[in-house]
């Protein structure tokens, strides 16, 4: 060292130092992480990767989603709000898609430097978890508005529509993720309606594919439905 001072007694006398103010902590993030974006301008499409989470600053956000009879409005977001962070904590692709409504300003934040923010500030990890449980509650509401009918008839439509011909009746290959987008649905929604499903034996899971007998039991059901 240049001071004369080891590197351990330097390493104590940082420990002396005030810590920093949560003001400035905020202020460097900001510099090192926002960005800004127009009117219109969208932030990531359905079925992007999802490699960072964004928090607004200041502007407001759009989610949709894709529907059998188009975009389906999730949420609009405003300042304080944080969006795409299931993907950067579960993995996978985007499940919607984010444009902003106005001059839009956000921090985007990958998993690592997100992880580091959370050890450093646990209040920011707290308020994840407040968020993420306000979204779960909000989730259990929904379902427990809607009939489970109203579950089953976009999922059977596209169960029926993707169903193939095979020695044991018909199968169906694709993901939950795929089949909640087709069908214009949450993770969770699709979640429940293939378990209604399986619990009726209507649908059986083999090796991640999907089995039925035949198409006129998964076509009844839709009748009853609809």
């Amino acid at each position: 060292m240049k001071d004369g001072t080891p590197p351990r007694a330097q390493g104590f006398a940082d420990r002396g130092r005030a810590p920093a103010r949560p003001e400035d902590t905020g202020l460097r993030v900001r510099q090192a992480f926002e960005r800004s974006f127009r009117a219109g301008e969208v932030v990531f499409e359905e079925g992007d990767p999802g490699e960072v989470l964004y928090v607004i600053a200041s502007g407001e956000v759009e989610l949709t989603r894709q529907g059998p009879s188009g975009p389906r409005l999730v949420a609009r977001l405003g300042p304080g709000d944080f969006f795409g962070e299931m993907s950067v904590v579960l993995g996978g692709a985007r499940s919607v898609r984010a444009r902003c409504l106005e001059e839009t300003r956000l921090l985007e934040l990958d998993g690592a430097t997100l992880q580091e923010m959370c050890l450093d500030r646990p209040e920011i990890a707290l308020r994840l978890i407040r968020r993420l449980a306000a979204r779960v509650i909000e989730l259990e509401s929904r379902l427990a508005a809607l009939g489970i009918d109203d579950l089953l008839r976009p999922v059977v439509r596209v169960l029926v529509r993707r169903a193939e011909p095979a020695p044991e009746g018909v199968r169906i290959a694709t993901t939950l993720r795929k089949l909640a987008g087709e069908a214009g649905l949450t993770l969770l929604e699709t979640h429940r309606a293939l378990q209604q499903l399986l619990e009726r034996k209507l649908v059986r899971l083999v090796d991640d594919v999907l089995l039925a007998s035949d198409l006129d039991s998964l076509s009844t059901c839709l009748d009853a439905a609809d």
